[in-house]
This record gives C-alpha cells, structure tokens and sequence, in this order.
C-alpha cells in the first residue's frame, strides 16, 4: 500500500561545535554531507520499513557556509519510491544559536537513493509514494527526471566499458 511523504518525514538540528571545523574556520562540508546522509537514513528506513543503504549522492549543492554556534536543521522526505529504491530530498538550514527568531538560513540541498535490503544485503520491496498535495506531487515529477538522468548517464559509462 502506497505511503504519504509525511509518513517518514523527518528533521534533525545539531549543534556545530569547533569540533565540526574545517581549515578556513567554518563547519566542513562534510559534517553537512554525513547529517544529510543521517537524515536520509532515517527517512529511508523508516519508509521502506527496515534497513536501508545509500546507493548515490545524486546531487548535493552548498548554499552558503555554515558557522560554528549555528543551530543546523535538516528536513528531509520522500520524493519518489520504486520496487525497492527511493529518493530522498533533504533541505538544511541554520541559524545562530544565539539570535532567537531570526529566519533560518537555506545552506544546502541535497537528493539522495536509497535501496531497502534484507538480512542478506539483498534489495527487497517497498511501499509505494502516495503524494498529497501539488507540492509532493511536483517532487515526485521531478525526482523521476533525476531517475531518468541517473539511468541514462549509467548506460552511457556502461556501454564505454566496452
């Protein structure tokens, strides 16, 4: 039975610290990269119902840059789900810590798939996507032109193997 996008949709904030820091003083990309991932997992997992891995970062765009003391939001849900595949879309935002009511900063975005496995490591089936508004349904359309570049671009470096 199809799923709504609201049924795994999820938010995780964190705390940058001068843990997360790369060499120019701001939190390094791939403190970004790993909460997206996170986040993703969990959207994953909890739409497919089990374990899930990533299987392609189709695109992950940095926005603006993120400081130590910023409060980092990630939102993320399902855009598009197959026989045992999705795509998840993951919106991050931040904030200063410090400056309640301030508008969250958009910093990064992200489109991640996701395959559902079994015990064995093996893909297994999942729900189908049950968009509920014109907003859901836009994302499904458009995570299944991501799908088809995705596709397309495979075989093109398949067919150069030879």
């Amino acid at each position: 039975m199809p799923l709504p996008p609201s049924h795994a949709r999820t938010t995780l904030s964190v705390l940058m610290d001068q843990s997360h820091v790369n060499l120019l003083g701001n939190v390094h990309g791939g403190v970004i990269m790993q909460l997206v991932d996170s986040t993703a997992g969990a959207v994953a997992q909890r739409h497919s119902g089990g374990p899930a891995v990533t299987a392609a970062m189709d695109e992950m765009a940095f926005l603006e840059p993120v400081h130590v003391g910023d409060i980092v939001r990630t939102a993320a849900q399902v855009n598009w789900a197959g026989h045992t595949s999705m795509e998840i879309g993951v919106r991050v935002e931040s904030e200063p810590w410090n400056e309640a009511g301030r508008k969250p900063l958009h910093v990064a975005s992200a489109y991640l798939v996701f395959v559902a496995i079994d015990v064995d490591g093996r893909s297994r089936p999942i729900a189908g996507l049950a968009p509920e508004s014109d907003d859901e349904l836009r994302r499904m359309r458009e995570a299944e032109i991501r799908r088809a570049h995705r596709l397309a671009r495979r075989m093109e470096i398949d067919a150069g193997r030879r």
